[in-house]
């Protein structure tokens, strides 16, 4: 079984130009946690995910503690850790995303998709064919596949 076999072909994602604010939304819109980031020409440019998110909250992690405890004790409220929300949500998408994409060719058979799923500790990979995002394979969908006429 090929990856275009069994690849999801309608695939949210964000533009290279988007905003991190963008990427939340769709998150919350379509209740995903990672989503493909690709230029005008939809060629693949980078992968944002909710880890990527947290790694950013966690790198300022001294100082959203100083934020929070500050606020709490002398404030009584979280101003200056929502207005550090809000200053992550402007960023440019490609400021947190990976640019480094683990993807899947078209072609590629199931086997090699599963083992870089779980030997990477990744849920998703990109499916690319001819340079361009063609769809998206979750772990999800290669369990189903792969299991569904032994059942």
């Amino acid at each position: 079984m090929k990856a275009h076999e069994i690849m999801v072909k309608e695939v949210y994602k964000v533009k290279a130009s988007d905003t991190v604010r963008d990427v939340v939304e769709r998150f919350i819109e379509h209740r995903i946690s990672g989503l493909p980031v690709v230029n005008d020409r939809n060629e693949i440019v980078g992968y944002v995910s909710d880890g990527d998110i947290m790694r950013y909250i966690g790198k300022h992690h001294d100082l959203i503690v100083d934020i929070v405890y500050y606020s709490a004790v002398f404030k009584g409220d979280d101003v200056e850790f929502e207005a550090r929300a809000k200053e992550l949500l402007d960023l440019n998408v490609m400021e947190i995303a990976r640019k480094k994409v683990m993807k899947a060719a078209w072609d590629e058979d199931i086997e090699s998709i599963a083992a870089t799923l779980g030997n990477k500790k990744i849920k998703k990979l990109p499916v690319e064919r001819n340079g361009v995002l063609a769809g998206i394979i979750s772990r999800g969908n290669v369990i189903r596949e792969t299991f569904r006429s032994l059942l």
